[in-house]
């Protein structure tokens, strides 16, 4: 099949890319690389089943001749550092881009993939978080930008389903970490790697007990690939339910890549969650998915490619 991916250059989409094409499938990726990496993709570009637009998807993308069996939407600026530095950019992504994607796969007659965000609970109020939880989300705070960009993709979504009968798919995806995470994307996995490595102070905002559960790449691909052929409908949280602080996250880098680092603490940032760990109830029985890489495996492949990548 023939698959159009947005934000196929960045972390999760370029992963995503090469799945496909380890398939035997052809891939249009489209990224406008604010966020994405060339880097990413470039051991992709000799393969006869690949093909790099360069294009910002919050414009409409026009004059794509290829039949097209999925459009998955994955542009996004996903990490708080970039959309708190780029708030509108963001919001176009999640809205307009959104709405283009959804044009595109209403006229080839695709079938569509939204990747939403576990952002859309806010500062959750119930724990775990279900899919049925409508979340406590501060609409004009400063992470508001990523948070209701998430939640209006969804809306856009579903009224096209409702309307015009498209074909979705609506996965919330919570905190995901591996290669082709960018050095400086101010994510906390690689923030704590890149600054261990560099022998720099760890920093952590707050006391370090807000929680997180942390996903391994190829156990999230695996899990959107099983999405995609089932034919549910609704959102489905895809994520690790294993929890840990951000403490206890810290302190296991400094372990696997033996630094002298210091652990340093600083204001907590603004609606910042205390608690974030997904139920996968909805995922264990409909797509018979559970992660299977645990935290220590996943940072140790983790802190491999970015020792390689820093030199």
């Amino acid at each position: 099949m023939t698959v159009l991916i947005t934000g196929g250059a960045g972390f999760i989409g370029s992963h995503l890319c090469r799945a496909f094409l380890d398939r035997g499938d052809s891939v249009i990726c489209v990224d406008n690389f604010i966020t994405g990496s060339r880097e990413n993709v470039k051991n992709l570009a000799d393969n006869k089943n690949f093909k790099l637009i360069e294009h910002d998807i919050s414009i409409p993308l026009y004059n794509i001749n290829e039949n097209i069996d999925w459009v998955l939407h994955f542009a996004s600026l996903a990490s708080p550092k970039d959309y708190i530095t780029y708030p509108i950019k963001t919001l176009k992504s999640g809205l307009l881009g959104t709405h283009n994607c959804l044009g595109i796969a209403k006229a080839k007659k695709a079938k569509f993939f939204f990747a939403s965000t576990s952002e859309v609970y806010g500062d959750p109020l119930i724990h775990p978080q279900t899919e049925e939880y409508w979340g406590n989300v501060n609409c004009i705070g400063i992470r508001s930008c990523y948070d209701e960009s998430k939640r209006a993709g969804e809306a856009l979504a579903y009224a096209y389903y409702r309307q015009h009968a498209i074909d979705i798919r609506v996965v919330r995806i919570f905190n995901t970490y591996g290669p082709n995470m960018q050095a400086e994307d101010g994510r906390v996995v690689s923030n704590f790697i890149v600054q261990a490595l560099k022998g720099e102070d760890l920093t952590i905002y707050g006391k370090g007990n807000q929680t997180r559960s942390f996903c391994y790449i190829s156990d999230l691909v695996n899990g959107l690939l099983k999405m995609m052929q089932t034919d549910y409908k609704m959102p489905v949280n895809l994520g690790n339910p294993k929890e840990f602080t951000i403490k206890e996250l810290a302190e296991l880098v400094l372990k696997f890549t033996k630094s002298k680092s210091k652990i340093k603490f600083m204001p907590l940032p603004e609606d910042d969650p205390k608690k974030r760990k997904p139920d996968i109830a909805k995922a264990e029985k409909l797509l018979k998915w559970q992660p299977k890489i645990s935290l220590e495996e996943g940072l140790e492949k983790t802190i491999e490619y970015f020792s390689a990548k820093l030199g």
